[in-house]
């Protein structure tokens, strides 16, 4: 393959992100308008629309039952010749518990959590027994440490160890079973594409199949013609350009990107990862033909292969759905404590003015999909502009005395809370822009090249932008610009504290409210 960039120097990943850091702080007035798939492509797409369940929220899952099970099973055998003491009581439930907390240990020692382990179950059964019998030594020990001797019956021990032999045996029989399973039907993997075609992305589909892992190849794509490229690399299609990855990337839910492109190429991948990071997936580079070889913490690896990480999804696996626990629980409260203001609001805005009491509008979601947004209605029926190609400015004719009011306390707002309990907004994030807003004649992707990178997490009902005094009207470039800025710096240092702070912080700086009309 050859160096498109006629760089002949090994690249370097810190480097690289500074760079893409800088390019992504200046404007562009280029257009991003979507690559059309060819029909193969399409067709791909829309067999991968479906939500694929992560491993690691599988395999956590797993962890968790077998410890609560562990647990119980060891309660409710010695209960039954324990002393009704309320000490000796307490102390048992103790030991059963670190008996729990003891094995759990020990089977990730052991790697039985490992996902190509989990589908032989009958292969690692012998290390699954043994970390269970160490576990049941250490918890003899505190038993007999910290319970007096006649409250010890061996005879339970006994009948609690076969009773976890045998639970153990049976659910990773059926786990092993349930896996194989969702892997034959895409319901468990990791869906990955590989960036770069040829030789080099023969080599590295040959080593991903070589060792046992949870990626699906989902296709090719390359930018080079058949000659260089050929359609078919290892049986597996090129589905198109690098150009249309980023359609195919939004129509799909892809987890991984693996550039294939050898690392010597320093300008084509930078200007590759500049057209991708906009994307909600790991970016990885390739490194199984790599000669230069790094320190082992550099390398991430998917089975065996090593890959250096340059990019990675914002919010994955039990991330998501900690986040996802926060928005439910904090809009429902904040339901409970607003509803008079939101049913004030809604008989101020019916009694007023003719029309809806909500306004829906089309607005960008996660990873750029359309989503509907509703707001207490605050303009004119008549005057109505969904499309909000036209910003509302000060003193405008169209919006209406309560109107204005709910704008500039952000009441208008709220109804948003119930898009959140949907699924379609976060409480905290980028705040959601209209699909055709604009600034001036210009559309927000047209002055900021990578506008659509803020659409890597769900879009929030606050934000990092809102607190810090970017809200209101955009009535020039420099301020989409700030805005967006204010973005990716939320979802580069993204935390539920980060997240309390800002909704925390909200009501106190909505006082400051200036450029809300």
């Amino acid at each position: 393959m050859s160096n498109a960039g006629g760089d002949t120097n090994p690249i370097d990943l810190n480097a690289l992100r500074k760079k893409l850091a800088r390019n992504n702080e200046d404007g562009s007035a280029k257009k991003n308008e979507p690559a059309t798939l060819n029909p193969l492509a399409l067709q791909v797409a829309n067999q991968l629309r479906a939500t694929s369940h992560s491993p690691n929220i599988v395999i956590g899952q797993l962890r968790l039952l077998e410890f609560v099970v562990l647990t119980v099973v060891g309660i409710l055998i010695n209960a039954l010749e324990v002393p009704d003491a309320f000490g000796s009581r307490v102390t048992l439930i103790a030991i059963c518990v670190w008996n729990g907390i003891f094995c759990s240990i020990l089977l990730q020692a052991a790697d039985a959590y490992q996902l190509p382990n989990l589908r032989r179950a009958f292969d690692t059964m012998p290390r699954v027994q043994g970390a269970l019998i160490a576990s049941f030594a250490l918890t003899i020990l505190l038993a007999l440490a910290f319970l007096p001797t006649d409250d010890l019956s061996w005879k339970n021990l006994g009948l609690w160890y076969a009773g976890s032999v045998v639970f153990l045996l049976i659910e990773r029989i059926i786990v092993g079973l349930m896996i194989r399973h969702w892997g034959r039907n895409g319901v468990m993997e990791r869906r990955a594409v590989i960036v770069g075609g040829g030789q080099a992305a023969k080599d590295l589909i040959r080593s991903l199949e070589h060792h046992d892992n949870d990626i699906r190849i989902c296709g090719i794509f390359d930018d080079r013609k058949s000659a260089r490229s050929p359609e078919v690399v290892a049986g597996y299609p090129k589905l198109g350009t690098f150009a249309e990855l980023v359609e195919f990337a939004r129509l799909t839910k892809l987890d991984m990107l693996i550039i294939s492109i050898p690392m010597s190429a320093e300008a084509r991948i930078l200007e590759l990862i500049r057209q991708l990071w906009v994307l909600p997936v790991d970016i990885r580079i390739a490194a199984h033909a790599n000669k230069l070889r790094f320190r082992p913490r550099s390398y991430s690896h998917i089975g065996s292969v090593p890959m250096l990480d340059v990019m990675d999804k914002p919010l994955r696996d039990w991330d998501s759905v900690a986040k996802r626990a926060f928005d439910v629980v904090f809009s429902i409260i904040c339901i409970a404590l607003l509803w008079p203001i939101m049913l004030g609001a809604a008989i101020a805005v019916k009694s007023t003015s003719k029309g809806p009491i909500l306004f829906k509008q089309k607005r960008h979601g996660f990873n750029n999909e359309t989503i509907n947004v509703w707001k207490f209605r605050s303009m004119y029926t008549e005057m109505s502009d969904p499309t909000a190609k036209k910003a509302v400015t000060k003193n405008d004719p169209r919006v209406t005395p309560v109107g204005r009011f709910l704008r500039k306390s952000s009441i208008d707002e709220l109804p948003q809370l119930f898009n959140v309990l949907a699924g379609d907004l976060s409480l905290v994030g980028p705040r959601p822009h209209a699909v055709h807003a604009q600034t001036g004649d210009l559309k927000y992707t047209e002055v900021v090249e990578h506008y659509f990178a803020r659409h890597k997490v769900k879009p929030g009902v606050t934000g990092w932008a809102q607190i810090n005094g970017w809200r209101g009207e955009i009535d020039h470039g420099d301020k989409i610009k700030n805005r967006t800025a204010h973005d990716l710096y939320y979802i580069e240092n993204w935390s539920l504290m980060l997240d309390l702070k800002i909704l925390i912080l909200t009501p106190i700086r909505l006082l400051k409210s200036e450029n809300a009309y």
